[in-house]
């Protein structure tokens, strides 16, 4: 049999590059006729928080496995603009298509490898289009959950068939009734990109809504964490079939000079009194922010450990959340401990996870059939 091989595109930040090289990975180790090659992109600026497109460290397998895996760095089609804006990553995606077209040409011409289709990162369904012109299919992994793959495709509804103006709920009071959440989603907690009226709405939806078109969409996620928008999306008509292949992690990454640091401060600590805050790897904040984050925690009483660049919340606002938290420490703490067991089952050989990532593969050997 002819080595079958995919060809995988993240999106240009660490996080997405890292996740969809885990499930490479997951994916070669159960086949052993697929290969993969990851085509990256190079910002020309920090785009968030330490965007990269230099391989992760290989995985610790046998030699003939990660040989599966290789790596091309795109190269963009004109100049690159300077300037972040809200619409920039969707335009930078975008003018790599002529590079991946050529890349795609050599392989189809290959001898020894079937393409059996590409898997993009959630933000280049650009790609879409090249795929087509090869008549290939294409599966989106998606790095988000599937409650928030729910609300993106449910916006692109809302705009393009009930003509609402999604900038327009911004400052809003209204509570949206989205398929793939059990509770009504406030607009205040809609992400700034879907509300910006410079162009960054009608470009990321319009970006999401083109999801519709793939053959598949894998989404980082585990059946029994959102069972309900889960549920949501298998049942809806107008989704592609949706295979949880969560959680993906990477969890041999390199250590941070600092980690054992902070790993001895946390040993020193009573058990269960040290609050993780964790706000994500993009944006930033400034400086009176950070200081009035960093107030409000200091107020509360409680011990901290803080990562953050990306939320930006009032010092009421997260005082309150932390006693809160805090309060109710027993039962949120069962609850986290129930949740990490199910992951563990959901990856593991039988697991509502590993069967679907075995679909999926069976998905995409078809294709060559």
């Amino acid at each position: 049999m002819n080595k079958v091989e995919l060809v995988f595109i993240p999106s240009a930040g660490v996080g997405h590059l890292v996740s969809m090289v885990e499930i490479a990975k997951l994916l070669i180790s159960r086949n052993e006729w697929l290969s993969i090659t990851v085509l990256t992109m190079k910002l020309p600026f920090d785009f968030g928080a330490s965007p990269s497109t230099k391989p992760p460290p290989p995985p610790q397998q046998a030699e003939a496995e990660t040989s599966r895996i290789r790596f091309v760095e795109l190269k963009p089609d004109g100049d690159v603009p300077t300037v972040p804006t809200p619409t920039f990553l969707f335009g930078f995606i975008s003018m790599h298509k002529t590079h991946v077209r050529d890349i795609i040409q050599n392989i189809v011409h290959s001898e020894s490898t079937r393409l059996a289709g590409f898997v993009i990162d959630m933000f280049c369904t650009s790609m879409i289009d090249v795929a087509n012109e090869f008549g290939l299919p294409t599966y989106v992994f998606f790095t988000s959950g599937a409650g928030f793959l729910g609300l993106m495709l449910h916006l692109q509804t809302l705009r393009d068939h009930h003509n609402e103006d999604i900038t327009e709920f911004k400052d809003s009071d209204a509570e949206l009734a989205v398929p793939s959440f059990e509770n009504p989603v406030p607009a205040k907690v809609l992400p700034s990109v879907v509300l910006d009226k410079e162009g960054g709405s009608t470009a990321s939806i319009s970006i999401f809504g083109r999801l519709r078109e793939a053959k598949g969409i894998m989404v980082n996620t585990f059946t029994e964490l959102e069972p309900y928008a889960v549920k949501s999306l298998s049942d809806a008509k107008d989704v592609p079939p949706v295979y949880t292949v969560g959680p993906i992690l990477d969890i041999n990454s390199d250590k941070r000079a600092d980690d054992d640091a902070v790993l001895d401060w946390l040993d020193d600590q009573p058990k269960s009194s040290v609050l993780f805050l964790c706000f994500g790897s993009r944006g930033s904040f400034d400086g009176d922010q950070v200081k009035e984050i960093a107030y409000a925690l200091e107020r509360s009483g409680h011990r901290f450990l803080w990562t953050a660049e990306a939320v930006v919340l009032t010092a009421e606002v997260i005082e309150s959340g932390i006693k809160k938290l805090m309060d109710s420490d027993g039962e949120i703490r069962k609850k986290v401990e129930e949740m990490k067991e199910r992951s563990r089952m959901a990856v593991a050989e039988g697991g509502a996870s590993y069967v679907s990532l075995g679909r999926f593969i069976e998905e995409v050997m078809g294709n060559i059939q």
